[in-house]
């Protein structure tokens, strides 16, 4: 039945050759065949036609008795995939394929004989097209015009690499328009028949249209029918060629290169190369060159991409472009609208009070003038806690000076984890966008790198690397900004950068790194900072400024520039005189007049104990302003003093959260000394049994934590005096609390006793070598005893004033 319908088709109606379809017009001889290059559409109907040919589209060409079929190799572009931009271009050929093929391609020997072309088939997805002709030697026919367009060597303006070919169709080819597109694989199906032909046998058939990579037979264990044999072409149109003209051909009984092959019929089809998963397997098998490759990829497009707008952002937080107060139309509106409120006008200008600040006046002077000089040092400002370094230098020196990047240590130390301190380190220097949440992926990517390969790939970076980078891009903005003003005025021509630095310091930005040294631990932020601030100014690109509190700052600041003396002011804390002028200019003179007499009487009072620190004084001014009488102003700033000291240094729940370095008997040791002297000698502090060990250690600690100041006298520690003014009247309101002093003295007792039992303990140890010795020296045994003997004596007095202050903390509470 099957036979009989394909016969029926095959049959053409009404004795007329259909050989194409609806959209080709019927040849009425051979030279008035038209084929288009265009793509054949009925735009009526909206429907795209296909190539296919044979009545009702049955997908194949009928040769009548004395024709032959021709395939034309390489007439149009391959059509690798649905969409192939390839073949709209081919809409701009205004000449036809039969032209193309009458003109070029055809011998002129064979145009007056018998040949004639009868029609042309386009096989668009191949890249060819069929021609049916007549001629009465069809092998002869083929063979003279494949020689001629070998001659000739065609090349179409689409393809200059490739000529046109031409070859017998042997087979009986199927024109479908499925979605198969062409592949330099071929599978090669043998059908009517048990057999199939051997590698010889296909090499012979197949070597014509192409060279061969490799042919690959059905697995001997396969049970796949029917059997089939791959061919791999090197090239694509190499393959669409053989499956054009071999597809459907039977192979009769013949003589192949070792032995009889039976006769078969041909099936070929296009197989896709198996690529689907290619460029996934890829990656997958080969981490330790992709995953370096990706990392690599990344960095560098973060770097080409990211790196100019962080720099960007940097030069406008050193300039203040994005500072709205700096706008000269923001400032405008902001006078004429809230400045004129009554409430604008009480704000008072630092300047102002540095000016009645006869010794600040001078250290201002003398920081401007340095800022004008081109000495390759830090500038160091160095005062306690609270004495007014960066209103000293923000708000005064540099009130009136462009380009200032003020980076401050302390929030950057105090953040957790080293995401949030990149993120902070970032807000200082405006550097952004910065992905600080990215090093957590990071870090997980890097795991699982090392779990594959073996090794870090290099997507997480350390602390020290981000933070480098931070200051790296700082830097490279900070240069920028400094040799913005260079060539504008035509004064400096020739000059190079380092040139032009070195002979402006005033167009320098200026860098303050504020709370330098603020805190111990966490080293690494601290010697990054100065490395880089050594390289700024060591190249002329910034002056920079360090406001520290640490009296030991030169050593670590000559790490980083061993050979320079770094220019430092000390701020120290106000004389009475100059504190009194201080908080009267602060307060508007509201103390003025008769009736506040009294209350004048009191601030001289309330500034001798408050003491001359800068912090103070402000908060006393405010309390003043606020309604209170300067004794009660001082009063409570002692009490709020005292409880402070209590819970930082005193109560277990302060060093939960952070390890200390010192014991809370060693502060109360000189909580009570310089309550009642002011002040003591440092050896004195080293010398009492509670700093024995590692006293000075201990006492530096308590200096950073801000309870005690060490202050410096010829180069060396000279005496210790309370970390504020404040707090020797803080102290002295402490001993006020009988049951503090019974707590902490009873405590200080029994850390005395375990620092004598301890040498008891040694002294015993010691003794029983001796004893093992054969010769026993009378003198150390002697000496040992003593020791134990003065060593008791002092435990028992411990003991007896512990018993004693068990005594008043069962009695008060």
């Amino acid at each position: 039945m099957n036979r009989e319908l394909c016969s029926f088709l095959r049959q053409p109606p009404d004795g007329r050759l259909r050989l194409l379809p609806k959209f080709y017009s019927a040849p009425s001889s051979w030279g008035s065949v038209n084929v288009s290059n265009r793509p054949l559409t009925d735009w009526r109907w909206g429907r795209r036609h296909t190539s296919t040919v044979g009545l009702q589209k049955s997908g194949f060409i009928d040769l009548a008795p004395g024709e032959g079929l021709l395939f034309f190799d390489n007439v149009y572009p391959l059509k690798t995939a649905i969409y192939d931009i390839r073949h709209l271009i081919m809409r701009y050929d205004k000449q036809s394929v039969e032209s193309r093929i009458r003109a070029q391609y055809i011998p002129e020997s064979l145009l007056g004989s018998e040949f004639a072309i009868t029609g042309i088939v386009p096989r668009l997805k191949d890249g060819g097209a069929f021609v049916k002709f007549r001629s009465p030697d069809v092998e002869e026919t083929g063979a003279v015009i494949a020689d001629f367009l070998k001659e000739k060597k065609l090349k179409p303006w689409f393809s200059p690499l490739k000529r046109v070919r031409a070859f017998i169709v042997r087979g009986n080819p199927w024109l479908e328009d499925l979605y198969r597109f062409p592949s330099t694989r071929l599978k090669v199906e043998f059908v009517g028949g048990e057999g199939s032909l051997s590698q010889e046998a296909t090499y012979a058939l197949f070597r014509r249209y192409g060279r061969i990579v490799d042919i690959l037979p059905q697995p001997p264990g396969s049970k796949e029918l029917p059997k089939f044999t791959i061919v791999q072409y090197l090239r694509m149109r190499s393959a669409t060629a053989a499956r054009n003209c071999l597809h459907g051909y039977t192979v009769p009984e013949m003589e192949a290169a070792l032995r009889k092959e039976p006769g078969v019929t041909l099936r070929i089809l296009y197989e896709r190369a198996i690529k689907t998963h290619w460029i996934k397997d890829w990656p997958v098998n080969h981490p330790r060159i992709v995953i370096p490759l990706v990392a690599a990829f990344i960095a560098t497009f973060t770097v080409a991409v990211f790196d100019p707008v962080r720099t960007w952002f940097i030069k406008a937080k050193i300039t203040g472009a994005l500072n709205i107060s700096d706008n000269t139309y923001y400032n405008w509106l902001k006078r004429y609208t809230i400045g004129m409120l009554p409430i604008g006008s009480r704000h008072t200008d630092m300047g102002d009070l540095w000016a009645v600040w006869d010794e600040r006046k001078e250290q201002v002077e003398q920081l401007k003038a340095w800022l004008l000089e081109t000495a390759e040092t830090f500038i160091v400002v160095q005062g306690p806690r609270g004495s007014g370094k960066k209103g000293l230098v923000v708000d005064t020196v540099l009130a009136h000076r462009e380009n200032v990047l003020i980076i401050d240590c302390e929030p950057i130390n105090e953040a957790h984890g080293d995401s949030a301190t990149i993120a902070a380190a970032a807000a200082q220097v405006g550097y952004r966008p910065v992905f600080s949440w990215l090093n957590t992926i990071s870090s997980l990517l890097d795991l699982a790198a090392q779990g594959t390969i073996g090794s870090s790939a290099g997507f997480s970076q350390t602390l020290e690397t981000q933070f480098n980078k931070i200051l790296q891009n700082t830097g490279t903005a900070l240069k920028e900004v400094a040799l913005r003003g260079k060539g504008y005025d035509n004064k400096d021509p020739g000059l190079s950068d380092d040139e032009y630095l070195s002979g402006h310091p005033e167009k320098r930005p200026v860098v303050v790194i504020d709370n330098f040294l603020h805190m111990e631990g966490n080293s690494l932020i601290y010697e990054r900072l100065a490395d880089w601030a050594a390289l700024l100014v060591s190249a002329n690109i910034a002056h920079v400024i360090f406001l520290t509190n640490d009296t030991s700052f030169s050593k670590s600041l000559a790490k980083s520039l061993p050979d320079r003396v770094f220019r430092s002011i000390l701020l120290g804390d106000a004389q009475p005189d100059p504190a009194k002028r201080f908080v009267l200019k602060h307060i508007s003179n509201q103390l003025d007049g008769a009736a506040n007499g009294k209350a004048r009487a009191e601030l001289d009072d309330s500034i001798q104990a408050l003491g001359g620190r800068l912090t103070d004084l402000e908060f006393l001014s405010r309390r003043i302003k606020a309604g209170e009488t300067p004794k009660q102003a001082v009063g409570a700033i002692i009490e709020t003093s005292a409880q402070e000291i209590l819970k930082l240094y005193f109560l277990e729940e302060a060093g939960r959260g952070r390890k200390r370095t010192w014991s809370t008997e060693q502060a109360w040791h000189l909580v009570k000394t310089l309550a009642e002297k002011g002040e003591i000698a440092y050896h004195h502090a080293l010398v009492h049994d509670l700093f024995k060990f590692a006293g000075e250690d201990a006492l530096q600690n308590l200096e950073q934590a801000g309870l005690v100041t060490i202050v410096t006298r010829n180069g060396r520690p000279w005496c210790v005096k309370p970390g504020r003014p404040v707090f020797q009247a803080a102290f002295k309101r402490l001993l006020t609390d009988r049951v503090l002093c019974a707590r902490m003295d009873f405590l200080s007792f029994a850390s005395l006793a375990k620092v004598e039992t301890a040498a008891i303990q040694r002294a015993g140890e010691e003794l029983e070598r001796i004893a093992g010795l054969p010769y026993r020296p009378k003198e150390r045994v002697g000496y040992l005893l003593a020791k134990i003997a003065e060593a008791q004596t002092k435990i028992d007095e411990y003991e007896k004033g512990m018993g004693r202050l068990k005594g008043v903390l069962k009695e008060e509470y």
